[in-house]
C-alpha cells in the first residue's frame, strides 16, 4: 500500500513543516513513513530533523545530478528527503522531476508526506498538490488563513486530490477553536483531524534541530499530533498504480 499527502496550507507562518514531521512521525507507529521537503525555494525540513549539514538533497535529485537513494536519510524512525537551501540549487532544479522522485519513494514506503509551498504562484508550488492523493490543509483560525486555505482547495479539486483533514496550528487558549473549526468544516471538504495549541516546546524543537515528537513527546502539542495522525484513515494504493499515476501527471503550466 502507498499513499501520498500533500501537507499544504495557503501562507507561510502556519508551523507546515512541524506539522508533516509531527504528523510523519506519529504515523510511523503504524507505517513506513517518507517525508519529503517539496518546498524547494524555501527549504525548512533538513533544519528540524537535524540534516543541516546534510551533502546531498532533492536539490541534487531535481537537477539530475544524484539518485533520490542519495538524498534520503534516516531520522528519528522516518526516511526523510531534506531540499537544499541555496539559491543555484533552486535554479537549477527542475520541479518536473519530483514525478520520478516520488514514484521511486513510493516504491519502498506506505505512507510519504510532501511538505508543499505555502504559495500557489507556481508550478514548482503546486505539484505537490497535483502528486498528491489527498492533502491536509494546515490553518491558523483566522480568517486570512482559512481564506488562502480554501484556495488550496480548491486548486487541489481541480486537479482530482481529495481533502484528507483540516489541522489546525498554533491556537492560543484565547482563541474559541470549536466554534472556528464548526463553521471552517462547512466549507472545507474534510473533517477537523485536531487542533494543535501554540507551544513554546515547538520552538525550543526547531532550534535544537529535532522535531517536536521527539524533543518534547508528552507536551499539549505532540499529544494534538498523535490524535490527528490517529484521526487520519491511510488509504490502500499500490505502489505500481502510484507510480504510473505519478509519472504521467500532468505538470501545471506556470501561474
Amino acid at each position: 500500500m502507498v499513499e501520498v499527502f500533500a501537507v499544504a496550507s495557503g501562507k507561510g507562518g502556519t508551523g507546515k513543516t512541524t506539522s508533516a514531521v509531527a504528523l510523519g512521525m506519529a504515523l510511523a507507529d503504524r507505517y513506513d513513513v517518507t517525508v519529503v521537503d517539496a518546498d524547494t525555494g524555501m527549504a525548512n525540513l533538513l533544519f528540524h530533523a537535524g540534516l543541516s549539514d546534510a551533502e546531498t538533497t532533492l536539490h541534487d535529485v531535481l537537477a539530475d545530478d544524484a539518485p533520490v537513494e542519495a538524498a534520503t536519510y534516516d531520522r528519528f524512525g522516518l526516511t526523510v528527503v531534506p531540499c537544499g537551501t541555496s539559491l543555484d540549487g533552486f535554479r537549477d532544479a527542475d520541479p518536473s522531476r519530483l514525478r520520478d522522485v516520488v514514484a521511486t519513494l513510493a516504491e519502498d514506503t506506505e505512507v510519504i508526506l510532501l511538505d508543499s509551498p505555502p504559495a500557489l504562484d507556481s508550478r514548482t508550488a503546486v505539484l505537490p498538490i497535483v502528486l498528491a492523493d489527498r492533502i491536509v490543509v494546515v490553518l491558523q483560525p483566522t480568517i486570512p488563513a482559512i481564506s488562502d486555505g480554501l484556495k488550496v482547495q480548491e486548486y487541489a479539486t481541480t486537479y482530482d486530490t481529495d481533502v484528507a483533514g483540516l489541522l489546525f496550528n498554533k491556537v492560543r487558549e484565547s482563541e474559541s477553536i470549536e466554534e472556528v473549526s464548526a463553521k471552517t468544516e462547512r466549507y472545507f471538504d474534510g473533517p477537523t483531524l485536531a487542533s494543535v495549541p501554540e507551544s513554546e516546546r515547538a520552538r525550543e524543537a526547531r532550534r535544537a534541530g529535532r522535531p517536536l515528537l521527539a524533543h518534547a513527546p508528552e507536551c499539549e502539542a505532540a499529544t494534538a499530533y498523535r490524535a490527528a495522525a490517529e484521526a487520519l484513515t491511510v488509504q490502500d494504493g499500490t505502489a505500481a498504480d502510484a507510480a504510473d499515476r505519478f509519472q504521467s501527471a500532468v505538470i501545471p503550466e506556470s501561474r
